[in-house]
């Protein structure tokens, strides 16, 4: 038996890659998480980086979250809800926290900075070529904890960034790093979850690493009804040794998920010109799920589905099932918050069958 998993997270939203080593069964400690909830401090990033310099390292922590806004951070709020984390150990802002606390602390680092973060990139050949952008932030991450291996995740969009000089620059920062590294689009539909979701993936050893080999597809065995509350309640969705196990029985939807007739015609509408798009409901495998789907897009590029012969849109439950969370992960957000984070969210199963094969690896 190897021994306990370190692993770390930042970007960690509601915590995919932790649920991945809970259904996985994979014996692991949490290091550290971060993720801002999409609230900002209220004192400048560059004003607390100075101020920081001549602040012990041990009072860090606590001199950064003297600047937390009373505003809520949901994610922070789901995260610490499902799991064993102590909260000293969640971290607010990506560029404020220091890996050297952590350093040779982590055996797996994880994070996906968000797409828009390419923006800015230079043509040096280093790490400096990313200063400026969310990216930079992971990198710098991994050259100061120094994790025996990583897993970076972004849109598939990535690749082919500025005709693929984005990508160019990943390669070069992360080799720049002394990490080999391995990559792969990877699509949910193939791992078990009935849901179109491409991603790149980018795997990297600091030693070793030469016998890694992206986790095999398997055959998609489940359709998105066999995911609705209609045919699965509420905590008929579960997993045994890491594989989902659906117990179908007949199930009820709260009405508020209805969509009413005065909202239909703009739900159901095709769109006109470059906008036009096929208003298909009642899918077997789900579109994408998306962050502002609480906003309700067009049929033709959000997920609904019938009931009773009734049009609705999904539940948070649903979607947190589409993105690989049983029933057993806790919602203790607003179904608005709830929306965005499932939508945010890597998919679980993805995770595990990545997850495994690196700490093969390791």
């Amino acid at each position: 038996m190897k021994k306990c998993l370190r692993v770390a997270t930042v970007f960690s939203g509601i915590g995919s890659p932790e649920f991945a080593l809970k259904r996985s069964g994979i014996q692991h400690k949490l290091v550290f998480a971060c993720d801002n909830g999409e609230t900002a401090l209220t004192k400048s990033e560059d004003q607390i980086l100075k101020e920081l310099l001549e602040i012990p390292s041990s009072e860090k922590k606590k001199y950064i979250d003297s600047f937390l806004p009373k505003k809520i951070n949901y994610v922070k709020k789901s995260f610490l809800a499902n799991y064993d984390l102590a909260e000293k150990h969640f971290h607010h802002d990506v560029k404020l926290l220091d890996g050297n606390e952590y350093k040779n602390k982590v055996d797996l680092f994880i994070g996906g900075s968000p797409c828009q973060s390419f923006t800015l990139l230079g043509h040096q050949k280093g790490l400096e070529e990313a200063r400026g952008t969310l990216f930079y932030e992971f990198a710098r991450l991994v050259k100061e904890i120094e994790p025996k291996a990583f897993i970076y995740e972004n849109v598939q969009g990535l690749v082919k960034h500025d005709g693929g000089k984005t990508w160019m620059v990943v390669q070069r920062v992360f080799a720049s790093l002394g990490y080999k590294i391995h990559y792969q689009i990877m699509d949910s539909v193939n791992y078990g979850i009935p849901q179109k979701r491409r991603r790149i993936f980018v795997v990297g050893f600091k030693h070793g690493g030469d016998e890694f080999e992206f986790p095999p597809t398997k055959e998609l065995t489940y359709t998105l009804q066999d995911f609705l509350l209609d045919n699965t309640p509420e905590g008929n969705f579960t997993s045994n040794k890491g594989d989902i196990c659906i117990k179908h029985a007949k199930g009820s939807v709260p009405e508020k998920y209805f969509l009413s007739d005065r909202i239909l015609p703009g739900i159901l509408s095709a769109g006109t010109g470059g906008f036009s798009m096929k208003p298909e409901i009642d899918l077997k495998i789900a579109r994408p799920l998306m962050r502002t789907m609480h906003k309700m897009h067009r049929a033709g590029e959000d997920n609904y589905v019938t009931t009773n012969g009734k049009i609705r849109r999904l539940t948070p439950r649903e979607c947190l099932r589409l993105m690989g969370f049983t029933d057993d992960f806790k919602q203790v957000v607003s179904d608005c918050q709830m929306y965005q984070q499932a939508g945010n969210s890597m998919v679980v199963d993805v995770m595990m069958a990545l997850i495994k094969e690196v700490y093969r690896n390791i």
